[in-house]
């Protein structure tokens, strides 16, 4: 890559940490063996997003837990069940919509903790393992379905469900999916890749399909992009762990800013937040913390479930 101009490195600082209280210290779990190779994990955040009250909810895959943490950095526990829950958006004032690894997609009531299944399969066939999500103006949920994907495998899939309860399959080829995020215009929906190390440009036209699709960006090291959020600048911040760095790309993909982690190289997704929506937010995975960095351009608008 041959930049013209070096983009800003800039360093972030921890907002906060997993009370010890919370950490499953010596708990095995099925999910780290798979996914950490059998390394001691007392938890695994990710899925960050805000509430209209300025409080910010964090997914613990491992062991199937939503936090909740107030703007003073205090934590309390929202629900717990036997899943693996991974990115979250609000589905309304009251429930999140969860993509879960095990079980598909669940929504999470955050005043009592109750938790019902809302899409758990596709014509009676269970999902290869949900990883994340977005909501269009209209109401279309996307979501990816990347179970344990790569190079080696690429049938990964990009799904569309719409607000009639159609449920539309765009991608079956990607190595990886992981991160969606949509242009400020609803046009085009950039889409992490892994295990391919991309971000791809995904073309949404006008008949619902999908055509062209392409790689926006190529990063590097041993794990590639994961989550996704755009400004409403339309730049793309892109969380990449094994780096653990966020990109900030202009709409040529060429890095403007480089948050590093201060942390730890498991910087997994982020999310606005704040009472401008300047701050940017990262689950360090790994350490169990919630950093932070404060932007120029505010975050994109979050948009919610029409059914």
């Amino acid at each position: 890559m041959t930049l013209l101009q070096p983009p800003q490195v800039r360093d972030t600082e921890v907002f906060t940490r997993l009370p010890d209280r919370f950490r499953r210290t010596g708990v095995r779990s099925s999910w780290a063996d798979a996914n950490r190779g059998g390394q001691p994990t007392d938890s695994f955040l990710e899925g960050p997003v805000f509430d209209g009250a300025g409080n910010l909810y964090v997914t613990d895959i491992p062991f199937g837990r939503i936090f909740r943490i107030d703007s003073q950095g205090e934590w309390s526990q929202v629900a717990e069940w036997d899943g693996e829950p991974n990115g979250a958006k609000f589905l309304n004032d009251r429930e999140l919509l969860v993509t879960d690894y095990r079980n598909g997609l669940m929504a999470v009531d955050v005043a009592t903790g109750a938790v019902r299944p809302f899409l758990d399969r596709r014509n009676s066939e269970r999902f290869k393992g949900v990883n994340d999500l977005v909501f269009d103006s209209i109401g279309n949920l996307y979501f990816t379905d990347q179970g344990q994907t790569g190079l080696h495998d690429p049938t990964g899939r990009l799904y569309r469900l719409r607000p009639d309860g159609q449920l539309d399959l765009l991608l079956a080829n990607v190595p990886s999916p992981n991160g969606v995020a949509l242009s400020p215009d609803e046009r085009v929906l950039f889409l992490a890749v892994t295990r391919g190390n991309q971000v791809w440009r995904v073309p949404l036209l006008e008949d619902g399909s999908v055509s062209k699709v392409s790689a926006f960006f190529t990063s590097y090291g041993p794990s590639g992009p994961d989550g996704l959020a755009v400004d409403q600048a339309g730049r793309l911040i892109v969380a990449n762990p094994g780096l653990g760095y966020a990109w900030v790309l202009n709409h040529r993909a060429e890095p403007e800013c480089v948050l590093r982690s201060c942390a730890g190289s498991s910087l997994t997704n982020v999310a606005f937040g704040g009472p401008d929506r300047r701050t940017l937010y990262c689950t360090e995975s790994v350490t169990g913390s919630v950093l932070r960095a404060t932007l120029d351009t505010p975050g994109g608008p979050i948009h919610r479930s029409r059914r």
